[in-house]
């Protein structure tokens, strides 16, 4: 009886996730279940799973960043300004925001390594500092086609306020339409895995996870392995801050920060799926096409959007249960 138990819980997010689709199937029939509302959960899960897969490298070596949504926004405004206000090609553009991800991501680093700041702590007090840097790069407000180009920017060019590029391209708005999302988004779920799965680098960050001391006393170099973790993340970060750029057209202020429950909500399902019992890339996807799922069926079923963040914090709170309440006491 006792491993019964156990077995549902380890499988409880995958039932919970066929129920719920038995059950909106029931109620809204075709228009639940069909093909373009599949590709519309897809879509909408990409971003949470991006997200979700920085949050899933961070956790693996028992780290935590409580910034990946602030630090996502600013990668947004990044993004935007390159592309738009100083003209860059799509593809350099891109490359820019990587890179100033990582950059950014280094004070992070900085304060957990070097400064020995707890995680939470750490990156609770880094939200505020992007939030406000953020700001003050794009003058306060949003970065989108139409707008101006702030002070500092206008200084650099002898006054001129308008943008190198009047609008977005084609090209640069496919990022965040399907099937490309979702193509990016199945990229980034393979390179988490193949990480995570199939690499020594990736046995190092679980043996971190499970207990760092002897991990440390068995020869691994312990802070060379969160870092590696931490450009990981902020890669992943980086790439959901594009996408949710292009997706909005514009890099809106604090367009990023409301993904950050949803993500730790999905990461903490995975963590319980199959009875793995660590942050794990296909648990993972798993927990953020169960939000998605969710999200999708109340909404077509008429729930009001300011009910559904107390169905994500219920279905956290349930996944926290199912992910903990085996651990036995020290």
């Amino acid at each position: 009886m006792k491993n019964i138990g156990k077995m549902l819980l380890s499988w409880a997010a995958v039932i919970v996730l066929v129920v719920a689709i038995v059950i909106f199937t029931i109620v809204k029939g075709t228009a639940f279940f069909s093909v373009a509302n599949l590709l519309n959960i897809l879509r909408a899960m990409s971003v949470v799973t991006i997200f979700a897969l920085a949050a899933t490298v961070s956790m693996a070596p028992d780290g935590f960043d409580m910034s990946a949504g602030t630090l996502g926004t600013f990668s947004a405004y990044v993004f935007a300004a390159s592309f738009l206000w100083f003209g860059l090609p799509l593809w350099l553009a891109v490359v820019v925001t990587i890179l100033f991800t990582m950059f950014s991501y280094l004070l992070t680093m900085f304060l957990i390594l070097v400064c020995k700041i707890p995680d939470m702590l750490a990156t609770c007090a880094l939200q505020f500092v992007h939030a406000g840097l953020g700001l003050a790069f794009t003058g306060g407000s949003a970065v989108s086609a139409g707008l101006g180009v702030p002070k500092w920017v206008a200084n650099l060019r002898g006054g001129d306020t308008s943008p190198l590029r009047g609008g977005w391209t084609q090209g640069s708005q496919n990022i965040g339409k399907s099937p490309y999302i979702i193509i990016i988004m199945i990229v980034c779920v393979v390179i988490c895995w193949v990480l995570l799965e199939r690499t020594k680098h990736g046995r190092y960050l679980y043996a971190m996870g499970g207990n760092k001391i002897a991990a440390k006393l068995s020869g691994i170099n312990v802070k060379k392995y969160r870092f590696m973790a931490g450009m990981f993340a902020a890669l992943f970060i980086a790439v959901a801050g594009i996408v949710v750029c292009s997706r909005n057209s514009a890099a809106q202020i604090n367009g990023c920060d409301s993904y950050l429950m949803s993500s730790l909500a999905a990461v903490f399902i995975g963590r319980s799926v199959g009875g793995a019992e660590r942050p794990n890339a296909l648990g993972t996807v798993v927990g953020a096409l169960l939000i998605t799922v969710l999200e999708n069926g109340l909404t077509m079923c008429g729930v009001v959007y300011y009910v559904l963040p107390a169905v994500k914090g219920a279905v956290l709170c349930l996944a926290l249960v199912a992910a903990y309440i085996t651990v036995k006491e020290d």
